[in-house]
C-alpha cells in the first residue's frame, strides 16, 4: 500500500494495521492518559475504574466488550475536560493458575506473569485509555503484604476470627468455599457437586456490618442496576421476627430458634433440627442413635440446593427427645431432618406445618399432627395439602384468638418477654465471610499458632510473609494446603514467648484481594501503608465502575464491606466504594455462550487481524445497550470497517480542503444543524449509556458530511469542516485509531481524546418543522410538515383537511383518530 509520511494518501482504503502501529507508537511516547496529582490542576477529577481481569491467557470476546464499554466511558470524561483516573491491573492469584501450574509441571508465578504481559501487550493494542504508571498485581509480595496488614487490622477489631465448623468443600479442588461460591450446589469454578465438611477455618465477620450493608444501598438507588441492589438484598436477607426459647428434655439450656412468624406458636406440633447441627447429636437419645448417625451420613452428601428443593420427598429421623411449647406447654417431639440447615439462625426451627408448605409437608410424611391457627378463608390445609400462608385471623390461640396478624406479633413478643421465654430480634441469610483456602498460590494468612500464646499475629515489621517458592513440588490438591509440606516456613519461633510455633498454612481467598484493590491505584507504590488516605479520598469514591453482573454478590459485596470496615479505621471518608455501576452483557455466538465443545467460539486476535481493532471496537458498542448480550452470529465487523473508511475520508477531505479555525457560522446552514442535533442526542445518549445510540447518531451525521461534499457545497464549507471535527472527537470514544488520523488530519492539535468535547448552540437545535406522517387504516397517505409544538387538536384538524387523505376516505365513517403530535395521524374508519 502507498504511504505518505506514514499515513494514508487521500482516497486511499482504510488500513486498519497502519494506523494501529503508528498510534501505538505515538501514545506509548505521549503517555496521554496519565492522571494528574497536581494540586494546581483544577479540572474536576474523575475516577473510572473496570473490574480488573485475570490473567488465566490471552484477552477473549468477553474482555473485548468489557473493556470497550469501560474505555468509552473513561474517553468520554477524557473529552469532557476531566481529570481522568483509568488504571489497570490483574487479579493474579487463584486456582486457575494453581492448576495450570500442576498441569503444566511449571510455577504459579510463570504462568501467571507470562499471560500478565500478554495480556497488557493486547490491551495495548486494543487502545485502551488506561494510565499504565499505576499497573499492580495482586500476587506481587508489595501488594499482598498489605492484605496480611489489612488482616491484622481487623483481627485486632475482632473482625477476622477462626473458628471449627461445617464447611463447603470442592473435592476437585480441595478447598473450602464461601457460600457465595457455591451455585446451584456445585464449586463456581469447575462445577463439581460441593459436600459439607468440618474444618477450623479463618473467617471475616461480616455480619456485624448486615445492617449497614442493607442500610446503605439507599446511596445507590438509580446508580446501580436495580437487579444487582435485589440480589444484594436477598443475599443479604434481613428478617423480623423473634427468638423463641424451647426447653429441650434433658437438657438444662433451652434452645432457641427464629421466627418471622411467631404469631402462629400454638400451632407448633413438632420442632426440628438440622440433622448436621451438632445439636442434633447432642439431642438424639442413645436408643436412636444408630439410626440418627446413618441419616447423617446420607444427609452429608446433600447439597444444600438439594436440602431445600421443594420436589424433594421430606426425610428426617425422630431423636427420641421432646421439646416444650412455651406459650401451651405442650410436649412436641424433636426430629432431625435435612430440609433446615445448620447455618440458619440456630440450626432449629418450631414446626407449624397447617401454615408453613415444607413443614405440611413433613408433617404429612411422618403422620404427625397439623393445627389451624390462622383463619385466611382458604380451604382447610389438612384436607387440601397445601398451606395456607397468607393474612388472616387468629384461632385455635388462646389469648390471640380474634386478632389480625400483625396484632398478634406484637402481642406474643410481649408475651414471651414477660415470660423471659423469647425476644424480638432480626436475623439475617448472610453469613460470614469463610476466606480461609487450602491452596499455595494466595496471599498467606499472618498468623502463628502457638501452643502457649495460641494465636498470634506475625509482627508488622516482618511483612509480607512471602511464598515460600516451592518450585518443583508437588501442588496437586491433597486436602491440606501445600504450604504445610514448606517445613522450613512453616517451623518458626513464636513472636511472643520465642518457643517453637508454627505458621498458618491456609491462603487468603482473592476476593480479598479484589475487596480494596481500587484504593491501592491511587498510591500503588507507597510503601509505608496499604494507601495514601488523602489520595483515596481526592479520588474516591469510583465515580464509574464498569464489569460482569456475575460478580453483584460476591466482588461487590465484599468490596462494600472492606470500604464500610476502613471508614470506620479511618482511612477514608466515605462509606460506599462505587458511586455508579454498569453492567455489561455477554458474548455469544449462535444464541450460545461460546465454547469449543460447542465449536462456536470466536477468536478476538483473528477478528483483529481480520477487521481492525476500531471495527471490533464499534461493532461491539454498536450491537445494542451495553447490559445486552452480543450474538456475534447477528453483527458485522466488516459493516464497521466500511462505516470507518467512509468516517475516515470525509475528515481527510475536509482537512485537505479547509484551514483549522474557520467560522463554521458562514457555512452551510442545514449541515450545521445536523452537527449540532448530533452533539446534542449523543451528549444525552453518553449520560444515559446509550452508546449504541451515540453511534448511530454518528453514522447520520457521516452520511449527511458525506452528501454535503458531493452534492452540496463541498469539502471546503466550514460547515463540513465542523461536522467532521465532530465526527473524529465522537468516534474518539470507540474507533481512536481511526480518530485520531482524522484529526490529524484535520490539523488538529494535541490528541483529538483530549478535552474535545464540543458544545451544541441552541439556536442550531431549534426544528422549525418536522414530518408527520398521516395515515388511513394504517396506510400512510400524506405527509405534512408542521411546527414542532403543534397540539394534538391543530394537527387533527389539518390531516382531516389533506386532499390526499379526504380522497381516501370516501365519506366512510371515521370511528377514531389517533394523534401523536407532531410525527404522526392515524385515521381508523368504520
Amino acid at each position: 500500500m502507498t504511504m505518505v509520511d506514514g499515513t494514508q494518501a487521500q482516497g486511499e482504503a482504510y488500513d486498519a494495521q497502519s494506523l494501529q502501529d503508528k498510534w501505538q507508537r505515538r501514545w506509548t511516547e505521549d503517555n496521554p492518559f496519565t492522571a494528574s496529582e497536581d494540586p494546581t490542576d483544577k479540572r474536576p477529577r474523575s475516577y473510572v475504574l473496570d473490574m480488573f481481569p485475570y490473567p488465566s491467557g490471552d484477552l477473549h470476546m468477553g474482555h473485548a466488550e468489557a473493556f470497550a464499554m469501560g474505555d468509552v466511558v473513561a474517553r468520554y470524561r477524557f473529552q469532557l475536560g476531566e481529570n481522568v483516573l483509568h488504571p489497570i491491573g490483574w487479579d493474579s492469584f487463584g486456582l486457575p493458575a494453581e492448576n495450570a501450574a500442576i498441569q503444566r509441571g511449571t510455577h504459579p508465578a510463570e504462568w501467571t506473569y507470562a499471560n500478565i504481559e500478554t495480556q497488557a501487550a493486547s490491551f495495548k493494542r486494543y487502545a485502551a485509555s488506561f494510565d499504565w504508571s499505576r499497573r499492580l498485581h495482586t500476587s506481587d509480595p508489595e501488594y499482598y503484604r498489605w492484605n496480611q496488614w489489612l488482616f491484622l487490622r481487623f483481627f485486632e477489631r475482632g473482625l477476622a476470627y477462626r473458628k471449627g465448623g461445617l464447611v463447603n468443600w470442592c473435592p476437585k479442588d480441595q478447598t473450602v468455599l464461601a457460600n457465595e461460591q457455591v451455585v446451584q450446589g456445585r464449586c463456581e469454578r469447575c462445577g463439581t457437586e460441593v459436600v459439607r465438611r468440618s474444618l477450623d477455618q479463618w473467617y471475616f465477620r461480616i455480619t456485624e456490618y448486615a445492617d449497614r450493608l442493607l442500610d446503605d444501598m439507599a446511596q445507590l438507588e438509580g446508580c446501580w442496576p436495580e437487579r444487582v441492589l435485589t440480589m444484594q438484598r436477598n443475599w443479604i436477607g434481613r428478617s423480623h421476627g423473634a427468638d423463641v426459647h424451647f426447653q429441650i428434655e434433658g437438657r438444662e439450656e433451652p434452645v432457641t430458634v427464629f421466627t418471622t412468624r411467631p404469631d402462629t406458636l400454638y400451632g407448633a406440633t413438632f420442632f426440628v433440627v438440622a440433622a448436621d447441627a451438632p445439636l442434633a447429636e447432642e439431642l438424639c437419645a442413645p436408643e436412636r442413635r444408630s439410626e440418627f448417625e446413618a441419616y447423617r451420613e446420607k444427609v452429608a452428601k446433600l447439597s444444600d440446593i438439594e436440602r431445600q428443593s421443594t420436589e424433594r420427598q421430606k426425610t428426617g429421623v425422630f431423636l427420641g427427645r421432646y421439646a416444650v411449647n412455651p406459650v401451651n406447654g405442650e410436649q412436641i417431639p424433636v426430629w432431625a431432618a435435612d430440609y433446615v440447615l445448620a447455618d440458619y439462625g440456630h440450626g432449629a426451627i418450631m414446626a407449624v406445618p397447617a401454615h408453613d408448605q415444607r413443614d405440611l409437608d413433613f408433617a404429612r410424611t411422618f403422620d404427625l399432627p397439623v393445627r389451624v391457627v390462622l383463619d385466611t378463608g382458604e380451604p382447610d390445609p389438612r384436607e387440601t395439602g397445601v398451606a395456607t400462608v397468607g393474612e388472616g385471623t387468629m384461632v385455635n390461640s388462646g389469648p390471640l384468638d380474634g386478632l389480625s396478624k400483625t396484632d398478634a406479633i406484637e402481642r406474643i413478643v410481649d408475651v414471651l418477654a414477660e415470660r423471659a421465654t423469647g425476644n424480638a430480634t432480626v436475623n439475617f441469610r448472610l453469613r460470614d465471610w469463610l476466606l480461609s483456602r487450602q491452596r499455595y498460590w494466595g496471599t498467606p494468612i499472618p498468623i502463628i499458632h502457638c501452643p502457649d500464646c495460641g494465636e498470634v499475629p506475625v509482627p508488622e515489621d516482618q511483612l509480607p510473609v512471602t511464598l515460600p517458592d516451592l518450585r518443583g513440588a508437588d501442588l496437586a490438591p491433597k486436602g491440606v494446603s501445600p504450604l504445610a509440606t514448606a517445613t522450613d516456613w512453616v517451623n518458626v519461633d513464636c513472636p511472643s514467648c520465642q518457643g517453637p510455633a508454627t505458621r498458618d498454612t491456609d491462603t487468603m481467598d482473592t476476593f480479598v484481594d479484589s475487596a480494596w484493590y481500587f484504593l491501592r491505584y491511587c498510591s500503588p507504590r507507597m510503601d509505608s501503608a496499604p494507601f495514601d488516605s488523602d489520595a483515596v479520598n481526592a479520588w474516591g469514591p469510583i465515580d464509574q465502575y464498569v464489569g460482569g453482573v456475575e460478580h453483584a454478590v460476591l466482588h461487590l459485596l465484599y468490596a462494600r464491606f472492606f470500604t464500610k470496615v476502613l471508614h470506620d479505621m479511618g482511612m477514608i471518608r466515605f462509606t460506599e466504594p462505587f458511586t455508579r455501576l454498569l453492567n455489561q452483557g455477554q458474548v455469544i455466538n449462535q444464541g450460545k455462550a461460546m465454547s469449543k465443545s460447542l465449536g462456536n467460539g470466536v477468536d478476538l486476535g483473528v477478528e483483529i487481524d481480520n477487521y481492525g481493532v476500531d471495527a471490533v471496537r464499534l461493532t461491539m458498542v454498536f450491537a445494542g445497550p451495553p447490559e445486552d448480550d452480543i450474538d456475534w452470529a447477528d453483527v458485522s465487523p466488516a459493516a464497521s470497517l466500511r462505516f470507518l473508511s467512509r468516517a475516515l475520508r470525509v475528515m481527510t477531505e475536509a482537512g485537505a480542503a479547509s484551514e483549522p479555525g474557520s467560522d463554521p457560522a458562514s457555512g452551510d446552514i442545514a449541515l450545521r444543524k445536523v452537527t449540532h442535533q448530533t452533539i446534542d442526542k449523543v451528549t444525552t445518549a453518553m449520560e444515559a449509556f446509550r452508546f449504541n445510540v451515540a453511534v448511530a447518531r454518528l453514522m447520520e451525521l457521516v452520511t449527511a458530511a458525506r452528501k454535503a461534499i458531493d452534492a452540496g457545497p463541498g469539502a471546503a464549507d466550514p460547515a463540513v469542516r465542523e461536522a467532521a471535527e465532530t465526527i473524529a472527537v465522537v468516534l474518539s470514544l470507540v474507533a481512536p485509531y481511526a480518530a485520531e488520523e482524522g484529526w490529524e488530519r484535520l490539523g488538529g492539535k494535541g490528541s483529538v481524546s483530549l478535552g474535545n468535547w464540543p458544545k451544541a448552540e441552541p439556536d442550531l437545535l431549534v426544528q422549525e418543522s418536522v414530518t408527520c406522517v398521516v395515515q388511513v387504516q394504517s396506510k400512510v397517505r400524506d405527509k405534512l410538515e408542521v411546527a414542532p409544538d403543534i397540539d394534538d387538536a391543530e394537527l387533527e384538524r389539518l390531516a382531516l383537511a389533506s386532499e390526499k387523505v379526504q380522497a381516501h376516505l370516501q365519506d366512510r365513517e371515521i370511528r377514531r383518530v389517533v394523534v401523536r403530535a407532531p410525527k404522526l395521524v392515524n385515521i381508523v374508519v368504520g
